[in-house]
């Protein structure tokens, strides 16, 4: 078991990560990963892009508390989860999570788990770049009740 937790401004390489989900290790036979990507806004308003800002120590040790939570839940090989900070455009690359486990349902379920509480209770706050102004984007209902669903 190892857990990778990255809190950074770079790009990620999705294959590169999913090989060291696998790692030559032959004891899981299940690999789920989700990818999240800056997305057009719905309606008129026309997005240039996102910022993303996170509060340094406390970010990282509330992204190890929830892949914590999962394991206490699921048996889990390795997992790794990577959320992007600073700007961001249109198709980038916003959050990976990727998780192993012996068998699909335990790595389906951990693998949603750990998003819905990111999106609950790690601490990243998000603006919108839109074509002539910016505003800041308050936590949303629905992310709130996905994560109480656990």
């Amino acid at each position: 078991m190892s857990d990778f937790i990255s809190i950074q401004t770079e790009d990620f390489d999705i294959a590169g990560l999913h090989a060291q989900l696998r790692a030559e290790d032959a004891s899981c036979g299940a690999i789920v990963t989700f990818t999240g990507i800056v997305r057009e806004l719905e309606g008129a308003e026309r997005l240039r892009g996102i910022f993303l800002e996170h509060y340094p120590g406390m970010t990282q040790k509330a992204l190890a508390k929830i892949v914590a939570q999962a394991r206490e839940r699921w048996p889990l090989g390795r997992v790794c989860v990577i959320h992007r900070i600073g700007e961001l455009l249109g198709n980038d690359n916003i959050v990976y999570v990727g998780v192993s486990s012996r068998h699909r349902v335990a790595a389906f379920e951990a693998a949603q788990f750990i998003m819905d509480y990111l999106k609950r209770d790690a601490p990243f706050w998000k603006k919108e770049l839109l074509s002539d102004n910016a505003r800041w984007v308050e936590q949303k209902g629905s992310d709130l009740d996905a994560a109480d669903k656990w």
